[in-house]
C-alpha cells in the first residue's frame, strides 16, 4: 500500500532555513505540497547565536504555513561539515571498514571521539582503488540540530549533508549527461562543487560565500548587516568589468565591485579544483556548469562564470522531475528553486535508494530513535499481556468460585463417610489381629509335619547312599538304630526314639501340644488354667529324666540330632579294610549337602564293629530350620 504520509525536509543553511514538505504520489515520485524559506541574518553565522536563531526560524515557518508532516530529515549547514574524497588501495571488502576508519583518523580534523562520521565509495579508479566519500561533523553539532528539532516539535530521522543532497537531486533530475558537468552552489559562508562524470561524482567545499560581500560592504558602506544584506539582494548585481559603465547608485557600484571581487576569489578555488580533478582524480575538462545555491541569484553571476570557464552556464533546477501540488504558489517557488536543491536531496532519501547515502545520526540518538519506533510495539505488547493476565485471572476467579462451591458440597457428602472410615478402621484392625492369629496357628499346624518330612528325608537321604554305594555282588544297606535330639545348651539328650520306644509306656501323647501353647490354649485349657487340676496319665505321659530320653522343656530350635546308625559289614573276611569308613563319610558327606541340616553342625563319631555282619557309627545332625515356638 503506498504510504502518503506527508514529511518535511529542513536545509539548516548559514544564511537561511529552507523547509519542503512532500509526499510519495501514486507514480512512485515526489510531491511537492508546501515550501517556506526564512532568512537567519548576521545570526546565522554566529554559533553563539544560531541554534536560538534556528529555533526562531523554524517556529516562524511552521506558525504561517500550515505544514501536515512532523518526521523531518535535516541537511547540516557545509560550513560545518568536514568532507573530502580519499582513494584507498584494492583491498578485500572485509578490511574496507578498517582501512577507512584509520583513513578518517589521519584526516578529520577533530578526535574520532567527539564526531559522528559516515562513508561512502563512490566508484572505482583505473587502477582498481577505491574513490570514497569521507564526511564528519562535531557530535555537539548534531545534538544542536536534535534539540532544535524537538523544541520546533520536529521528529527528526535523518541528518545529511549538502554535497551528498545535492549529488541526489542532480541525479534524479539531469541523469548522466554528456561529458564532465559541473554543479556550483555559492551558500552563504561556503559554496560546494561537484563534478559528474560517467557515473562517477566528485566534491569539494569551499569556504567562500556570498556573505562575504556583504561583510566586505558593510566594512566600507558602515551599515548594519541585515540593511547591507537587503540592498545585496534588490539591488546588488556582479560586475562585469572592462569599460562598463558604474551604476549611479554608489551603494549599487561598491557592491557590485565588491561582488566581482569574491566572485573572482572564487573562480580561483574553482579553476583549482578543476586542475586537482583533471590532473589528480582522471576526470576530463568540464562541459557545462550549473549554478545553484542562495549566493547565486545576483545579477549577472551566470554571465561572470560564463566568461571566465568559457563554458554555458545554466541554472540548476531541482523541481526538474518533481510534481507540484496545485496549491503551490509557483510564482513564489521560481524565486527561490535554485536554493532548494539540498531540500529536494533530502526527499529523495524517502523515495528509493539513492547514489549518495550517508546520514549522521549519532549511534546514541539512533539507538532511541529505533526504540521510540517501536515503542508502540511495546505498548501493544504491554497491553496485551495485560489484557492476558487479566483474562486468565477472571478465567481462574470463575474457576476458583466452582472449585469453592463443589467443596461445600462435597464437605457435606463427606462427612457422613468420615464417621464410616472411623467404623471401618476399627474393623480392619480387629481383623488384621485375627489374621496375625490365624497365620501363627497355621504355622503351628504344619509343624505337626515337620518330623516326618524330617524323617523321610533322612530316610530318602540313607537310600541314595546305598543305591550309590552298592556294587555287583557287594550290597549295602543302612539303617537307623537310634534316632534322637541333643540340648543346645548342655549336650543331654532330649528325646530318644527307637524301633521299640515308640511302644513305650513312658509316650507322651500330648508332647506336641505342649511345645505349642497357643493349640494347648484352644483345646485343652483345662491343663493350662490357673488353679486347674494336673495332668493324669489318660491326658498327657509323666516328664521323663533329662538322661532318660523324655520330653524336654528346652527349646526346639536349633538342634543337633543325635543319631546312631548300622550298616552291613563292608569288610566282612577281612577284605576292603577302609570300606566301612567310606561308607560312614560318604553318609556324613550327603547330610552336610542336603537342604534340611547345616554343614557345620553335622559330624561323624567313631565308627564301632559291630557283629560279623554289621558294623555301627554315630552322626550327629544340627537342623537349619525347625519348628516354631512361642
Amino acid at each position: 500500500m503506498l504510504n502518503t504520509k506527508p514529511f518535511l525536509c529542513f536545509d539548516f543553511g548559514a544564511g537561511s532555513v529552507k523547509v519542503g514538505e512532500f509526499i510519495v504520489n501514486e507514480q512512485g515520485t515526489l510531491t511537492l505540497t508546501q515550501f517556506g524559506t526564512k532568512t537567519l541574518g548576521q545570526e546565522g553565522t554566529q554559533e553563539s547565536k544560531r541554534e536560538a536563531a534556528v529555533l526562531k526560524a523554524i517556529q516562524e515557518l511552521l506558525s504561517q504555513k500550515q505544514f501536515r508532516g512532523r518526521a523531518t530529515n535535516v541537511c547540516a549547514p557545509g560550513f560545518h561539515v568536514f568532507s573530502k574524497f580519499v582513494k584507498l588501495p584494492p583491498v578485500d571488502t572485509g578490511k574496507v571498514t578498517q582501512i577507512i576508519q584509520y583513513e578518517a583518523q589521519q584526516n578529520v580534523p577533530f578526535p574520532l571521539a567527539e564526531v559522528v562520521w559516515d562513508y561512502q565509495i563512490m566508484g572505482t579508479s583505473a587502477n582498481g582503488e577505491l574513490e570514497v566519500l569521507l564526511v564528519a561533523i562535531k557530535s555537539d553539532v548534531v545534538e544542536g540540530l536534535f534539540r532544535t528539532a524537538d523544541a520546533g516539535g520536529l521528529k527528526l530521522q535523518l541528518v545529511d549533508v549538502s554535497p551528498a543532497a545535492l549529488c541526489n537531486a542532480f541525479r534524479f533530475n539531469y541523469g548522466d549527461q554528456e561529458g564532465c558537468t559541473m554543479l556550483l552552489d555559492i551558500g552563504a559562508k561556503t559554496s560546494n562543487l561537484l563534478f559528474f562524470e560517467k557515473g562517477k561524482v566528485y566534491a569539494r567545499g569551499i569556504n567562500i560565500g556570498a556573505n562575504s560581500i556583504t561583510t566586505d560592504f558593510v566594512a566600507e558602506a558602515k551599515m548594519p548587516f541585515a540593511k547591507a544584506e537587503d540592498l545585496k539582494i534588490n539591488e546588488g548585481f556582479v560586475s562585469l568589468g572592462g569599460a562598463y559603465e558604474e551604476p549611479e547608485n554608489p551603494h549599487q557600484a561598491a557592491i557590485s565591485k565588491i561582488a566581482r571581487q569574491v566572485m573572482t576569489r572564487l573562480h580561483m578555488q574553482v579553476n583549482q579544483t578543476i586542475q586537482f580533478y583533471r590532473t589528480q582524480q582522471g576526470g576530463s575538462a568540464p562541459q557545462k556548469l550549473f549554478l545553484a545555491g542562495g549566493g547565486s541569484i545576483m545579477a549577472y553571476t551566470a554571465q561572470f562564470f560564463q566568461e571566465k570557464l568559457n563554458v554555458p552556464v545554466e541554472y540548476f533546477n531541482p523541481f526538474r522531475n518533481i510534481q507540484i501540488d496545485p496549491s503551490v504558489q509557483t510564482e513564489e517557488l521560481e524565486k527561490v528553486a535554485h536554493g532548494f536543491g539540498e531540500v529536494v536531496g533530502l526527499g529523495l532519501r524517502n523515495l528509493a535508494q539513492c547514489p549518495v547515502e550517508l546520514n549522521l545520526v549519532p549511534k546514541s540518538i539512533r539507538s532511541r530513535q529505533q526504540f521510540e519506533q517501536k515503542k508502540p510495539y511495546f505498548i501493544a505488547a504491554i497491553f496485551s499481556l495485560v489484557l492476558v493476565v487479566f483474562a486468565y485471572g477472571m478465567f481462574y476467579g470463575k474457576i476458583a468460585d466452582v472449585k469453592r462451591s463443589s467443596h461445600t458440597v462435597l464437605q457435606g457428602n463427606l462427612q457422613p463417610l468420615e464417621a464410616k472410615v472411623s467404623q471401618l478402621e476399627v474393623q480392619e484392625t480387629a481383623i488384621r489381629d485375627t489374621t496375625n492369629q490365624i497365620a501363627k496357628l497355621v504355622d503351628y499346624l504344619e509343624d505337626k509335619f515337620f518330623w516326618p518330612e524330617t524323617l523321610t528325608e533322612v530316610r530318602t537321604v540313607l537310600m541314595r547312599i546305598e543305591q550309590s554305594q552298592t556294587q555287583p555282588g557287594k550290597p549295602v544297606g543302612i539303617w537307623i538304630e537310634k534316632f534322637g535330639t541333643l540340648a543346645t545348651g548342655g549336650g543331654a539328650v532330649a528325646t530318644e526314639t527307637t524301633s521299640t520306644e515308640s511302644e513305650s509306656s513312658n509316650y507322651d501323647p500330648l508332647a506336641f501340644y505342649r511345645r505349642n501353647p497357643e493349640l494347648m490354649k484352644r483345646y485343652f485349657p483345662h491343663l493350662v488354667a490357673g488353679g486347674g487340676a494336673a495332668p493324669t496319665t489318660e491326658d498327657t505321659a509323666p516328664a521323663a529324666d533329662a538322661g532318660a530320653g523324655g520330653a524336654s522343656t528346652t527349646s526346639t530350635n536349633n538342634l543337633v540330632i543325635d543319631v546312631k546308625l548300622r550298616a552291613l559289614n563292608l569288610e566282612k573276611g577281612g577284605q576292603n579294610t577302609g570300606a566301612n569308613g567310606q561308607l560312614a563319610f560318604a553318609v556324613e558327606e550327603a547330610f552336610k549337602t542336603n537342604k534340611l541340616f547345616e554343614a557345620s553342625g553335622t559330624k561323624l563319631a567313631d565308627v564301632q564293629p559291630g557283629d560279623a555282619d554289621t558294623f555301627t557309627f554315630g552322626l550327629k545332625v544340627q537342623l537349619k530350620n525347625s519348628m516354631q515356638t512361642l
